[in-house]
C-alpha cells in the first residue's frame, strides 16, 4: 500500500516545529554572562548523573572542554521555517506495518553503504541542517540507487544563499530538500568541506564564515554538472513515531530538528531526555535507527556531526514515544532521483540562480 501524501497537512503544520519556536524564544534571553560562561559544567554532570531517572550518562565531553555558550549555540544552526514556506510541501503518511523490527540500526541494515556510519565534524559552522540533509541524501542514493558516494555539504552550505538561510549562521532544513529537488548536489570529492583532519573551510577556523560559492570542482578532471545528484520533491514526514519508524525502514535515514538544552553537550550514553539547563537553539542531524534500552525505555537512535569525541562514539539515543525536544515534530525527507545519473543535464539546470 502506497504512503497517504497530505498536501495541507494544516493542522500538522500548525503544531509542526513548536518546540523550536519556544527553544528559540528562550535562546534569545540569554545574558551575555551566560554565553560567555563554558558550556560544560561539572555541576551540570552531576546533576544528571545524580538523577535516578535519568535513563543517560554525562560526561565532560573533550569535543567541547574549550567552549562557551556562545560558541557551542553557534552550532545550533535551524531556523524556524516560515510557515507559507511550509503550506506547499507534503506530509506523508504510511500505512501501519505490523512488521516492524523491535530494533533496527540504518547502519547493519544496509552494511553495503558506507556513508551512513560515517560521523562528520560540522566545525565551528552552524551548518548543521545542511548537514542532517546531505548525509540522508548520500544514504539514501546508496540504498535506492546503490551509488555509495559521499555528496557535497559545502556545495549546499555555498550555493543555495539567502534562500536557504544565512549558511554558517543557520538555514532552513526544508530548503535544503528544495535545492536538491531544483540544483542538485555535488560529491563531496568534487567540493569538499573537509581535510585529512577532519575539516577545512569553514570548519576549523573560528571565524565561523560561510564559504564562497564557486560552482568548480577542486580537481581538474572533474566537472561540477556532471557531478550534480538530484532528489525529487521534499516532503515531511507525519510526526507519529510508528510512521516515522516506517519512513526510515522503507527509505533510509531521514534528517530530524529538535530543540537543544545545556545538558545535551553533556551527553555520554543512553537514552537522552532533557533534565536541566536551559534552551540553547534549534539542532539538525540524522535518525538512522530507533530500539528499546535494557531498562525498557524507547529510543531513536541517531548520528550527530560534532565528531567521535562526543556523546557515544558521535551517536546519542533520545526518548522516543514522547517528542522529547520536539525531535519527531519536524522530520525532513526526500527521494534520490535518477537525474543526471543516467543523462547528462544542460547547463541552464545547475548554473541558474537559485529559485524554489
Amino acid at each position: 500500500m502506497a504512503p497517504t501524501i497530505l498536501p495541507l497537512a494544516t493542522l500538522f503544520l500548525a503544531f509542526s516545529a513548536s518546540f523550536l519556536r519556544i527553544g528559540e524564544a528562550e535562546a534569545d534571553r540569554l545574558t551575555a554572562h551566560k554565553l560567555n560562561s563554558h558550556i560544560l559544567q561539572e555541576s551540570i554532570a552531576k546533576e544528571v548523573n545524580e538523577n535516578p531517572g535519568a535513563g543517560w550518562k554525562a560526561a565532560i565531553n573533550p569535543r567541547f572542554s574549550n567552549s562557551t555558550v556562545g560558541q557551542f549555540k553557534r552550532l545550533l544552526g535551524v531556523k524556524q521555517t516560515p510557515r507559507n514556506e511550509l503550506s506547499s510541501i507534503p506530509v506523508v503518511t504510511h500505512p501501519k506495518s505490523l512488521n516492524l523490527p523491535k530494533e533496527f540500526d540504518a547502519r547493519t541494515a544496509w552494511p553495503q553503504c558506507s556513508t551512513i556510519g560515517r560521523i562528520l565534524d560540522q566545525g565551528h559552522c552552524g551548518s548543521c541542517w545542511a548537514f542532517g540533509a546531505v548525509e540522508s541524501l548520500s544514504d539514501r542514493f546508496c540504498i535506492h540507487f546503490g551509488v555509495d558516494v559521499p555528496l557535497s555539504v559545502n556545495d549546499l552550505l555555498a550555493c543555495c544563499g539567502f534562500l536557504c538561510g544565512s549558511g554558517c549562521d543557520g538555514g532552513y532544513p526544508i530548503s535544503a530538500w528544495k535545492y536538491f529537488a531544483h540544483h542538485g548536489v555535488v560529491t563531496e570529492e568534487c567540493d569538499p568541506y573537509f581535510d585529512q583532519i577532519g575539516c577545512s573551510h569553514p570548519g576549523c577556523e573560528p571565524g565561523y564564515q560561510t564559504p564562497k560559492c564557486v560552482r568548480k570542482c577542486v580537481k581538474g578532471n572533474q566537472v561540477w554538472k556532471k557531478s550534480k545528484h538530484y532528489s525529487v520533491k521534499p516532503y515531511k514526514v507525519n510526526s507519529d513515531p510508528q510512521n516515522i519508524m516506517e519512513e526510515v525502514y522503507k527509505n533510509g535515514p531521514v534528517e530530524v530538528a529538535f530543540s537543544v538544552y545545556e545538558d545535551f553537550a553533556h551527553y555520554k550514553s543512553g537514552v537522552y531526555k532533557h533534565i536541566t539547563g536551559s534552551a540553547l537553539g534549534g539542532h539538525a542531524v540524522k535518525l538512522i535507527g530507533w530500539g528499546t534500552s535494557d531498562e525498557g525505555e524507547d529510543y531513536w537512535l541517531l548520528a550527530n556531526q560534532w565528531n567521535t569525541n562526543w556523546g557515544d562514539d558521535g551517536y546519542f539515543k533520545i526518548r522516543r514515544g514522547t517528542n522529547e525536544c520536539g525531535i519527531e515534530e519536524d522530520v525532513t525527507a526526500g527521494l534520490p532521483s535518477s537525474k543526471n545519473i543516467i543523462r547528462e543535464v544542460s547547463d541552464t539546470d545547475v548554473d541558474a540562480d537559485v529559485s524554489f
